[in-house]
């Protein structure tokens, strides 16, 4: 029978299940990645699981997110990944080394294999022909210590590529299109696929940036496969020995179609503060800009650095923008430097910043309130910059470099008619300036266990999570519209990061950028828990477990929302989060904050999926459901599947 690539990537790892839309399926896990804001819970996991080593090919810990060191914390932290990784036989990559989904992509990714990582953008491994699922911590911790991954089956999203991409055009414009066609829940639980012969134009840098956006659609992972594009990457890595060819059958199916006509195509940009908030540049054209940052995952190899500096090359960026670049990995600030394109960058007026994340998770460069900021980056949900009142939008490094050179949204084909320029052809180098000596390999077994992770005194114990209570009568804490994402239920940023292997002091941010009495209000209502209700794709975003145990660790027992991100679902069932919708979404309109709510008979879940629910305040009573698995079930029942397993054990 013919296959997709998505079915035969799950089918040659498929542990447990049928490869039925919607059904819990279990797949075997090849490689892990976790990085430094979300690795240390999963170190601190891997110890509550008992682990000795690491039972996976290839497991690396990245320092990528937290890497100013304005107090002693994430030096701290970075410390005690690294004796962690030593213990438990993982790979340490150093601080300034590179942002983890394009440095693994050069160094560890293989065709074929499958990847899990505690951060949502994993899936850019896709780009390789991988199967990358970003996932929280606990799921990863658990694939370290040999456990499958568990999930959804999703339904797979076929989208065929024609064409090619017009000049001032590239593949930032096309992950924007599948944004402003489809917004920010249009592929939840789906894996989009991409195929045809618009392929051969996209390298795998460029499938890099589609994939790792597919996220912010919602998908549970994006797939290209591994062809010429692929081969030719790995062999400039040194890699070549890890290709294979990996593609659909040609009469594959899929259960959903779409198509894109590159050449069709025209510069796009995500207005703030939503990455499905796309239009095309000309329509926003002369909007004033204080700030252009090029960087992160989501435009990450060499070419889209080089593009810009061949933009800005001779020129000068104008005084009122802060032009602002972040170098993704060692190895593309090298090749940059060999180039000359640093200097260009340099001359033309551009700050360049350490390999990371940086400006991306609000780690420096925050911008001005009330001025426009101007990304190469995946997201720009409120507050993620680091500045609660931001307005950031999102585009490709050409449009990014027309505008820091004007001041202004500028579409990049109407700045190359102005100054009479051709699109730039840019030579990049046959073989990649690699350099491993930052990369730290695990050590021999016998040395491992002689080890102990080294805490500093802003590393907590993970809490100990009370079992789910047969009745719940508690006040909705917080009630809240679409859309909200992990950005604001646990904040990024130079303030509250440093806390986040610190859960009592993380906890004090949560939800503050929504409502800072919200931590406050939760310590008094400690008795009885507490309920929030949501609306639309709650808790979209970033996949980091904190906005599931931080409000945990302050009561809250039940979300009741009109619908869920899948990563964030899961997380609250991991840390015994009873999650719950609406059977009528317009029941919620009928809900008031400060409402107390009567649920009853929880334990019933384990054999219903419906609930009834009693507003006290407003003597009524609507009906929601849950869609746990009978082994999530067990997990929320129990106050979490640490507590669980430590039950089992």
């Amino acid at each position: 029978m013919a296959m997709n690539l998505a079915r035969k990537l799950i089918a040659s790892h498929l542990e447990s299940g049928e490869m039925t839309p919607g059904e819990e399926i279990a797949i075997r896990i090849d490689q892990t990645l976790t990085q430094d804001a979300t690795g240390t819970l999963v170190m601190q996991e891997l110890e509550a699981l008992g682990l000795d080593r690491a039972r996976t090919e290839v497991s690396v810990q990245y320092v990528d997110h937290n890497l100013l060191q304005t107090d002693e914390k994430n030096a701290e932290d970075h410390e005690y990944l690294r004796t962690a990784a030593q213990r438990f036989g993982l790979w340490f990559s150093k601080a300034g080394n590179g942002v983890s989904h394009p440095t693994h992509m050069q160094r560890f990714g293989v065709p074929g294999r499958t990847l899990a990582g505690s951060d949502s953008h994993t899936p850019a491994g896709g780009a390789l022909g991988m199967l990358a699922i970003g996932v929280g911590g606990l799921e990863v911790a658990l694939a370290i210590s040999g456990r499958p991954l568990h999930l959804r089956m999703p339904q797979v999203w076929g989208v065929r590529l024609e064409g090619e991409l017009p000049q001032w055009c590239s593949a930032k414009d096309v992950i924007l299109e599948m944004l402003r066609r489809h917004g920010v829940s249009g592929g939840v639980n789906r894996i989009i696929e991409y195929h045809g012969p618009g392929l051969a134009g996209l390298s795998a840098m460029d499938r890099h940036v589609i994939a790792n956006m597919g996220a912010e659609l919602g998908a549970t992972t994006t797939v290209f496969p591994s062809d010429e594009a692929v081969r030719a990457f790995l062999r400039e890595e040194g890699r070549d020995s890890d290709w294979v060819e990996l593609a659909a059958d040609p009469d594959a199916n899929y259960d959903l179609e779409d198509s894109i006509d590159l050449s069709g195509l025209e510069p796009l940009i995500a207005r703030p503060s939503s990455p499905g908030n796309v239009v095309p540049v000309r329509e926003v054209a002369g909007t004033e800009i204080a700030q252009v940052v090029i960087g992160s995952s989501a435009n990450p190899g060499l070419r889209d650095f080089a593009i810009a500096a061949a933009m800005v090359a001779g020129r000068q960026t104008v005084p009122q923008v802060s032009f602002d670049v972040n170098p993704t990995s060692r190895e593309i600030l090298t090749d940059l430097t060999k180039m000359g394109a640093i200097t260009e960058l340099v001359v033309a007026g551009a700050r360049i910043h350490q390999a990371g994340c940086m400006g991306c998770i609000g780690m420096g460069q925050a911008p001005a309130v009330g001025r426009n900021s101007l990304r190469t980056m995946p997201r720009n949900f409120p507050g993620r910059s680091g500045t609660k009142e931001d307005a950031v939008w999102l585009c490709s490094p050409e449009t990014a470099a027309a505008s820091a050179l004007t001041g202004v949204i500028t579409d990049p084909r109407a700045w190359a008619h102005t100054v009479r320029m051709e699109y730039p052809k840019i030579e990049l180098p046959a073989q990649a300036s690699i350099n491993t000596t930052m990369l730290v390999a695990p050590l021999d077994p016998d040395e491992a266990r002689k080890v102990r992770p080294v805490k500093g005194p802003n590393i907590s114990s993970l809490p100990d999570l009370t079992p789910l209570p047969e009745r719940v009568e508690a006040p909705v804490l917080l009630k809240v519209g679409d859309g909200v994402s992990t950005d604001e239920i646990s904040p990024a940023g130079a303030r509250a990061l440093p806390f986040r292997s610190n859960i009592p002091k993380l906890a004090m941010f949560t939800f503050t950028q929504i409502d800072e009495t919200y931590p406050e209000r939760a310590q008094q209502a400690a008795e009885s828990g507490h309920i929030v209700v949501g609306g639309e794709n709650y808790g979209q975003g970033s996949s980091r477990e904190h906005a599931a145990i931080a409000p945990r660790y302050l009561g809250l027992r039940v979300v009741i929302a009109k619908s869920f991100a899948r990563i964030h679902w899961q997380n609250l069932a991991n840390f015994g989060v009873l999650a719950v919708e609406f059977d009528d979404p317009a029941d919620y309109d009928g809900i008031d904050q400060g409402d107390t709510l009567l649920l009853e008979g929880l334990h019933d879940i384990a054999h219903t999926t419906q609930l009834r629910v009693r507003d006290v305040t407003n003597d009524r009573t609507f009906t929601v459901h849950h869609s746990l698995s009978p082994r999530q079930v067990e997990d929320v029942l129990a106050g979490g599947l640490i507590s669980r397993l430590a039950h089992d054990r």
